[in-house]
This record gives structure tokens, sequence and C-alpha cells, in this order.
């Protein structure tokens, strides 16, 4: 069986791979190319858009072999208790190594997650302190128009009381000269 497979690597091999790809764009020099060897037939199974699909059948070998089949499992190792122990510490380190691994990056992500935290935090003091500037600000602007519209206001009072005086005046003297 060995010997079977190691002939049909070397066929394959002397196939090339242009052959290959000539033999599927022009399938009657596929038959030339591929359909003379001895123990194995080729055919094609099915046309596909992506590309051809072939079958390869190895023929039965002959009940005359020149080479016994025997398969034997290989032997065992004799395997001490040194062995296992040192197997069983290994084993026990990769675990440790993996652990500490697994620490690490899980240590990583809380000081990933307490740095955005932190930074979220003092982003949203530093909103909160702006938005608060920004509206004593505007509480002051508020406050400074207000007195100046209540200063207008008395100004134009005054006035008017002031002409409403002079009006009176005016009459008084208009019935002193009439009168």
């Amino acid at each position: 069986m060995a010997e079977r497979q190691q002939a049909y690597k070397e066929k394959m091999k002397e196939i090339s791979v242009l052959s290959l790809i000539c033999s599927c764009l022009y399938p009657e020099s596929r038959k030339n190319i591929m359909g003379d060897f001895d123990d194995m037939d080729i055919k094609a199974i099915k046309k596909r858009a992506s590309g051809q699909a072939f079958e390869v059948i190895l023929k039965p070998t002959s009940p005359v072999s020149e080479v016994a089949h025997c398969i034997s499992t290989p032997p065992k190792r004799d395997i001490s208790l040194e062995d296992i122990q040192k197997k069983l510490e290994a084993a026990e380190d990769r675990r440790r190594s993996q652990e500490a691994q697994v620490l690490r990056a899980l240590a990583e992500k809380r000081e990933h997650e307490r740095d955005v935290l932190l930074k979220a935090m003092e982003e949203n003091s530093n909103f909160s302190r702006m938005a608060e500037e920004k509206l004593q600000l505007k509480m002051e602007q508020i406050e400074e128009n207000r007195m100046a519209y209540l200063a207008a206001i008395m100004e134009r009072l005054q006035e008017k009381e002031r002409h409403a005086q002079e009006v009176r005046r005016n009459k008084e003297l208009r019935e002193e000269l009439t009168a």
C-alpha cells in the first residue's frame, strides 16, 4: 500500500500544473494525459463554475504482492516515573503561565476601565464647571441689563415728571397773565 501511494505521488508530480489547467480547458487532451496509468483511473465528476472536479480511483492490488502488508504498531516506549513527573510539572507550569496571562489581561482591562471612568468623571466635572461659569456670567449680564432697563425707565419717568411740572408752571403763568 505504501509503495502504491508513493507511485501515485510520483505520477502526480509528473503531471505539471500547466497540463492540469490545460486538461480543465481542453477535456480531449486530458484523456490523453491522464488516461494511461495502469493502477489508477481518473474521471471527471462534474463541471462547475469554479472549475473541473476529478475523482482518482486506485485499482485494487493484485493478489500477489512483493511486500507483505503487515501493519504493526510501533513498539511502546517504557515511560518512567520521572518522565511522568516532568510532564505533569510542565503541564502545571503551562497552566500557571496561562492563568497569570489571564490575570494580567484582566488587570489591564480593569486599569483601562478605571482610566476611562476617571477621564469621564473629569470631563463631566469640567463640563459642569464650564456650564456653571457660563450660567453665572449669563445671570450677571441679565442682572446688569435689568438694572440698566430699570434705570432707563426711572430716567424717563423723571423726565416726564419734569415735563409735567414745566407744563403746570407754564399753565399757571398763563393763568396769571390772563387774569
